[in-house]
């Protein structure tokens, strides 16, 4: 059972990996540089950090291959958007950024299909 629980754990990853793999590709086919993928701090995680212009766009993705229990942008509960706002403003404040204008976005990716929700919340 232990096995199950880590199979399942490492596929999460590595399907994460792959669809923020894809969506950091498809905001640099739109013109996006991306400053840095995986902000991890004790607060929490943000999977993109891009600029759009002059505006820094905190970006999270979600990957799915079934839609059975729903759009991947309803896993981005209040709860989540609460960490990854807070986490934002670590990261504007180590970077000295805090009067840089900012978005929050969400790239849901079904399969190979990605829905670029901008100003998600």
């Amino acid at each position: 059972m232990e096995d199950m629980i880590k199979s399942k754990k490492v596929f999460n990853k590595i399907k994460g990996d792959i669809g923020e793999e894809q969506a950091s590709l498809y905001l640099k086919q739109l013109g996006y540089k991306i400053i840095k993928r995986n902000f991890k701090t004790k607060l929490g995680e943000i999977d993109i950090i891009a600029k759009d212009g002059e505006r820094i766009v905190f970006v999270e993705v979600k990957k799915k291959t079934t839609l059975k229990f729903g759009m991947p942008r309803e896993m981005v509960t209040l709860k989540k958007q609460k960490t990854i706002k807070s986490v934002a403003e670590l990261y504007l404040k180590i970077t000295k950024n805090l009067s840089c204008p900012t978005r929050f976005d969400v790239i849901e990716i079904v399969n190979d299909d990605i829905i670029h929700l901008k100003a998600a919340f």
